[in-house]
């Protein structure tokens, strides 16, 4: 069984994509076994408590300094004891210690087609304004192991998404979401779970 650990900032679809998809099935041999966010009002919270999985915040505003924050967060993921981190819209630079301590037990999900659109700078609508902005036809969505770069790590899945006349950062946005990000989380987790990707980064 495949303990997981979602990390989160915000409303958290994609968190709800990964609880929907193990109670309908499409994930197996995976209990989620906990949640943290870094802002104490994400409504990811509520919904990892209405389905009774424990769920913490643990903010960079309650620490002095970012080392200390850092040192908690660590903490708070080991405390948890997961063979799998999943960050799912977590705003927040992870720290190194973390990356070595899980090393090829984190995954990312990015919305874009890595390597386009991506690294310093680039989260949540910032992406979607960049793909506008450049005119490209197709975006989409990336799930990847985090290394110590940026969006850097070995990619696990891709799935492109049309970019469509008249879309704004918002639409393409959802359509990113509907369509790439909460079919590829899933699937990833379910496979990793599964031993069809190695945890090892032979992806």
């Amino acid at each position: 069984m495949l303990k997981v650990v979602v990390c989160v900032s915000g409303g958290g679809t994609n968190l709800q994509a990964i609880l929907d998809a193990v109670d309908n099935g499409q994930i197996t041999n995976t209990e989620i076994v906990g949640v943290i966010s870094n802002n104490a009002g994400a409504y990811a919270l509520e919904r990892a408590a209405a389905k009774n999985i424990p769920a913490v915040c643990i903010s960079p505003k309650d620490y002095e300094t970012r080392e200390l924050f850092n040192e908690a967060l660590l903490a708070g993921v080991h405390k948890f004891e997961p063979d799998l981190v999943v960050l799912a819209g977590f705003l927040v630079n992870i720290p190194p210690q973390m990356v070595s301590d899980f090393k090829n037990r984190i995954i990312n999900i990015h919305p874009s087609l890595i390597p386009s659109f991506c690294g310093k700078g680039f989260y949540g609508l910032k992406v979607h304004e960049g793909a506008l902005e450049r005119g490209v036809k197709v975006t989409g969505a990336t799930v990847h192991f985090v290394d110590d770069g940026t969006d850097t790590g070995p990619i696990i899945f891709q799935k492109a998404v049309e970019v469509k006349e008249g879309d704004t950062p918002k639409v393409l946005q959802q359509r990113v979401m509907e369509e790439a990000e909460w079919v590829i989380l899933p699937k990833a987790i379910n496979d990793i779970a599964n031993g069809k990707v190695k945890i090892g980064g032979n992806v």
